[in-house]
């Protein structure tokens, strides 16, 4: 079941590449098709995951042989972890598309490359065979450059360049880990459950784990090779930036928790602490930037570093309060990041040509654009993380899990959260609520919100309430599937 996630995606993709270049419309129908049946399977699978005693923390699983010479098979399964991540992904596939209903270059390539991304993030999500893992990862790289290159904006291509050689690198790292694991286990399978099994001696994962957590962190994020980020997201198009902020960030934490940690757990408890004080820094490091930009993309784009801080921090707590709310953080700064991108580039930027906080600031954008000023306010107190909204449950979480693991390390997180209240406040009255002193009382005339942005806005919005408000049904989820071996090895 689970595997139609990627296959609607990239069925998607190959249907749009056949389309004729003149049906613009249906490229958009096209697209937004695939990624509500995605979406749909993921919604499915949620409902019909068994829960509570004696329910196998593992399920709709998919075995089959693929190239058995190897030990490589299409292993396919999902947990509550993976399920939480496949809803993330399928909320941004269809706001991502709304978001760009406007696109009038090539929009059927772009809405390919989009699904393809889109593809990969689903296979990652339910890969259990780690070369089958590493495929999908490997798939999201390539669309990444070309949709940021043909079609972002500032500074694109070298933008887009960046993010690309920093991604390989990581994956560079990832990969030269995961084969050395391969060889050492000498098991001829690729198996994720068995090669987690599989006692390494010390001296190797002395090694092994340092390399292979910060080849996935660096698609986190992680401080200080973390500047991928922001120079990305601002060069991206729109639904490029939600989904680099809102999904791809999370492959690399994802790959954390579910590769790197419960393959090498005596590398883990040996570089647990110098990870968690990049973390740490990163959370700090992350808002002073966002505190200090001029342009409100450039903002958000540092505001992710430091909420990502927050999801790496959590899972190197090792306790299930970190973990679980590490999961429900990526979750949520998926949806809120995702909300905030969809209202600078395309509510505003699109509109004004500008991101500048001070020539925002004279537009009056509270009256000009009204929908737009009550979406980033909403979006901005979920982003602070006041209660109510899905990050406040989420941080708190994480935060509880750190006191009770790594207490000192608050000492750096408790300054960052009080500077993202600062820059978040000071990035919200800049930019939708400043006074045009030149002109008092003018307003400018701006194309109103179209009905696709409003209903992806609302979307995004509403389900940034809704797990505020009641977080069980994805926490329960998610700490479920702590019940498995993979996942409970990793609790101390």
């Amino acid at each position: 079941m689970i595997e139609w996630t990627f296959i609607s995606a990239f069925a998607g993709a190959a249907v749009l590449l056949l389309l004729p270049p003149h049906r613009k419309m249906l490229a958009r129908i096209v697209a937004l098709a695939a990624a509500c049946i995605g979406f749909g399977i993921a919604l499915a699978a949620f409902f019909l995951f068994e829960r509570g005693a004696g329910a196998e923390p593992f399920q709709f699983v998919v075995e089959r042989d693929w190239i058995p010479a190897l030990g490589i098979g299409f292993h396919l399964a999902a947990d509550g972890i993976s399920l939480v991540l496949l809803l993330l992904t399928g909320v941004i596939a269809i706001t991502g598309v709304l978001f760009s209903w406007n696109i009038e270059k090539s929009p059927k390539q772009f809405f390919a490359l989009f699904l393809i991304i889109i593809g990969g993030a689903y296979g990652v999500f339910v890969s259990f065979d780690l070369f089958l893992f590493l495929v999908f990862y490997e798939i999201v790289i390539l669309p990444k450059y070309l949709l940021i290159a043909g079609w972002g904006s500032t500074n694109r291509e070298y933008g887009a360049m960046k993010l690309t050689l920093y991604s390989i690198l990581g994956s560079a790292l990832v990969l030269a880990a995961a084969m050395a694991a391969y060889v050492v286990a000498g098991l001829g399978s690729f198996n994720l459950f068995e090669l987690a099994g599989v006692a390494y001696a010390p001296a190797f994962q002395a090694w092994a784990f340092p390399m292979m957590f910060l080849g996935f962190a660096v698609l986190a994020g992680i401080w200080p090779f973390h500047t991928w980020a922001p120079t990305g997201h601002v060069a991206a198009p729109t639904a490029a930036s939600m989904l680099l902020a809102g999904v791809v960030m999370k492959l690399g934490a994802y790959g954390a928790l579910r590769v790197a940690m419960p393959f090498f757990p005596e590398g883990l408890e040996q570089w647990r602490i110098p990870f968690a004080v990049l973390a740490a820094i990163g959370i700090l490091y992350g808002a002073l930037a966002a505190l200090a930009q001029r342009d409100l993309k450039f903002v958000i784009g540092y505001s992710s570093i430091s909420h990502m801080g927050f999801v790496l921090l959590g899972l190197l707590t090792l306790n299930t309060l970190g973990i679980g709310g590490a999961v429900l953080q990526m979750f949520s700064h998926g949806i809120i990041a995702a909300l905030l991108f969809a209202v600078v580039g395309r509510m505003v930027y699109d509109r004004t040509h500008t991101r500048e906080l001070a020539d925002l600031g004279k537009l009056r954008l509270s009256r000009a654009l009204p929908f737009a000023a009550v979406t980033f306010t909403v979006a901005s107190a979920a982003s602070m993380g006041l209660p109510g909204f899905s990050g406040f449950i989420a941080e708190l979480t994480i935060l509880l899990g750190a006191w009770d693991s790594i207490p000192l390390l608050l000492l750096l997180v408790g300054p960052g959260v009080i500077i993202t209240v600062a820059f978040t406040l000071k990035a919200l009255q800049a930019s939708f609520f400043g006074d045009n002193t030149d002109s008092p009382g003018t307003v400018p005339a701006l194309p109103p919100i179209s009905a696709p942005e409003r209903v992806g806005a609302i979307v995004l919005m509403a389900i940034a309430l809704a797990v505020g408000l009641h977080p069980t049904p994805l926490l329960d989820l998610i700490l479920g599937s702590f019940d498995s071996a993979l996942m409970s090895s990793l609790l101390k």
